[in-house]
């Protein structure tokens, strides 16, 4: 696992690879809150290299967009993989997370923000 971070402006892109487990969860979380914590307030989270997710990765996005809705932020996930939307659907979170199809539609979203 390793999560690419880029900026765009004020939007930061994170860009998880591989798997987000209970075995890397705590340690993924920690590093994205530290992004809040710093001051980042608008986050896409690509998920387009991610191949796997589970009931701990998805605390992990959940406490994430919390965070950023404290702070006034806001989070917009992209690039879901037809396996991932479904972890993400079974869970109901597709209803309470904005998602969009492409990072450049994530970015646009957030501009308006």
């Amino acid at each position: 696992m390793s999560l690419n971070i880029a900026r765009i402006g004020s939007i930061i892109v994170v860009s998880p690879e591989g798997q987000i487990n209970s075995a890397n969860a705590a340690a993924i979380e920690a590093e994205l809150i530290a992004l809040v914590d710093a001051g980042q307030r608008q986050a896409v989270l690509d998920l387009s290299r991610l191949n796997y997710l589970s009931s701990a990765g998805l605390r992990v996005i959940l406490v994430l967009a919390k965070r950023l809705k404290q702070q006034d932020g806001a989070l917009v996930l992209c690039g879901m993989s037809s396996q991932v939307r479904e972890v993400f659907d079974v869970s109901g979170f597709l209803a309470i997370l904005a998602v969009t199809d492409t990072r450049e539609q994530a970015i646009a979203r957030l501009s308006a923000h």
